[in-house]
């Protein structure tokens, strides 16, 4: 089957952070995988054998589903993952037809389990320094999608695999899933965002009792200090993650990124600031097809149809 085209389509806003993204000096080698396409699903190509990039279609078509695929390492990631989800979620950016994005794991009982440390275990300290920063700034860069993002935990989310639930903007999980940052147990500490993003989460004090011990801890758990948002039974978090994804995908498209920019870089900012702000997203969302949409939609008593303009 012929192969689709790369996706080319650039957004309109881009974060101001992105410039501070950090390159990683290591070179991964390119992978050419082959993809299907379905009547639902897309298999957009990946740089690595362990992410796939699946774009829905049909009544979907907006969602898109970054899959780790790493059966034999319980999902850990090392440089050939790295480099997959780096190009999955840079892909993802330049889409200008994605509206919503989910993170999740066809392993069995596991999202993630961390970093790679056979892999770990081989490289020289600057090496590790190195991976680490590509790491942490590959996590940013999903935060700093413009386009909510959900983390579908299934299993162990731990480390590495945590702190990437961190960077995204909701996180759905299933009874089973086991959550935790153990890094204090290796002698490091979390280095991929775990220590800011968490206590900015769940608070300081919590924060501190799950970095400090090493504890792992439950979905439901999670769920009662604010970690996660939803706690499902074991094996429902996608039909979840699924059923929120698509409510926040019969929205209008440019405000949901609009509400996003103003929570995200409001919440850091003094009142008066960040009300500021809200005025102007507010006023990104006055001149456009999709508003006018949704009056002449309510008037007429049916359902809207946004096309992102």
């Amino acid at each position: 089957m012929a192969a689709l085209t790369a996706l080319t389509k650039s957004l309109g806003y881009h974060c101001a952070k992105r410039s501070k993204i950090s390159t990683f000096s290591q070179n991964f080698p390119s992978h050419n995988s082959r993809f299907q396409t379905l009547r639902t699903l897309i298999l957009e190509p990946s740089l690595s054998e362990s992410v796939k990039l699946n774009r829905l279609s049909d009544y979907d078509s907006g969602i898109v589903e970054v899959n780790l695929d790493r059966p034999e390492a319980k999902n850990a990631i090392g440089k050939d993952m790295l480099s997959g989800l780096r190009h999955a979620f840079e892909a993802v950016d330049r889409d200008s037809s994605a509206r919503v994005v989910m993170i999740s794991s066809s392993v069995p009982k596991v999202f993630c389990a961390g970093a790679d440390l056979k892999e770990r275990k081989k490289m020289t300290a600057a090496e590790v320094h190195s991976f680490v920063n590509y790491l942490r700034s590959t996590f940013s860069l999903i935060e700093e999608l413009q386009i909510p993002t959900i983390a579908v935990i299934e299993g162990a989310a731990l480390g590495g695999g945590l702190e990437m639930a961190l960077s995204c903007d909701l996180r759905i999980c299933g009874e089973n899933a086991l959550l935790g940052l153990p890094e204090t147990g290796l002698a490091i500490i979390p280095g991929a965002g775990g220590t800011q993003r968490l206590p900015r989460l769940v608070g300081k004090s919590i924060a501190k009792d799950i970095i400090f011990t090493g504890r792992r801890m439950g979905g439901r758990d999670a769920m009662s200090m604010g970690l996660v948002n939803y706690c499902v039974p074991a094996g429902e978090a996608h039909s979840k993650a699924l059923e929120i994804a698509r409510e926040i995908n019969q929205k209008g498209p440019i405000a949901i990124r609009m509400a996003k920019r103003a929570i995200n870089e409001g919440i850091d900012r003094e009142m008066i600031s960040a009300l500021d702000l809200e005025e102007e997203c507010y006023e990104q969302t006055l001149n456009t097809k999709d508003r006018l949409e949704g009056l002449a939609a309510f008037a007429e008593m049916r359902k809207p149809i946004y096309t992102g303009e």
